[in-house]
């Protein structure tokens, strides 16, 4: 039986806004290897408090690991990029989000497009693993490894969509992708929360410390979380990165002046 066979394929999903947020559109990206279900609870969470919400399944994702070896990061990158102008153009103020990767893809959108804030969680933009540096080379030599595995994660009680295994074509394409959104960290403007867990194993502190040091936005709040590890939105926290990220996204829309507000 393949990988594919054997699981259920988690699908993109959106809700309507209603209520005073619902001309706040809020499109969030999932992580590398993952599926929209490990940001489910947080899009429920938003979709709950009235904001028109968009999760869209990324190309390769959710199936099987030989369909993600086949992809391309602009692959990714264009299908979410396409999911926050489709929401944009029926919003008001249109907020891009993400976890893990997810966190990369929300930032290079945001160099791209005039969004109204940014929020992410356990962002990457860097790795731990040196042998990333030769993965170009690597990949033609080995196929594929096993993904990082954290000690007693809380969010391993919850199935996230993850592969048990990961391709190194589709590393290789992580790096190029990590490569893009730090080119264009200048060029986000726009105001950015961080949320980051002190106990990541998986994104090391490189990630938050580029984000620091090349951000173009003169707004950055950053949110340590004290009690999760790396898929947080499934974790200790993930009520804090709820609420907090709700707040944000109803303040900064608040603060936006009615001629300058454009998502598209």
């Amino acid at each position: 039986m393949t990988e594919s066979s054997a699981r259920t394929t988690p699908a993109a999903f959106s809700y309507p806004g209603h209520g005073p947020n619902a001309r706040i559109g809020i499109a969030i990206c999932h992580g590398f290897t993952g599926s929209p279900l490990s940001i489910l609870p947080w899009a429920e969470f938003l979709a709950g408090r009235g904001f028109a919400v968009s999760v869209p399944l990324l190309p390769g994702h959710g199936t099987s690991w030989q369909d993600l070896a086949r992809t391309g990061w602009r692959d990714w990158h264009s299908t979410f990029e396409e999911a926050y102008l489709d929401l944009a153009a029926t919003t008001d103020d249109c907020y891009v989000a993400g976890l893990s990767m997810g966190g990369a893809v929300a930032l290079l959108t945001a160099a791209r497009q005039k969004v109204s804030g940014v929020a992410v969680v356990n962002p990457g933009l860097s790795f731990y693993d040196r042998r990333v540096r030769i993965i170009g080379l690597l990949k033609y030599f080995q196929r594929t490894t096993l993904p990082i595995e954290e000690e007693s994660p809380t969010s391993a009680r919850t199935d996230d969509g993850d592969y048990s295994v990961t391709p190194l074509a589709a590393v290789h394409q992580l790096k190029r992708l990590f490569a893009a959104a730090v080119r264009g960290l200048p060029r986000v403007t726009a105001p950015v929360l961080v949320f980051k867990s002190r106990n990541d194993i998986v994104v090391p502190p490189t990630s938050l410390a580029l984000i620091r040091r090349r951000l173009g936005s003169p707004v950055l709040d950053v949110v340590a979380l004290e009690n999760s590890g790396h898929v947080a939105t499934l974790d200790v926290d993930a009520a804090e990165i709820f609420e907090a990220s709700a707040r944000f996204f109803q303040v900064h829309a608040r603060s936006t002046i009615p001629s300058e507000k454009s998502c598209a």
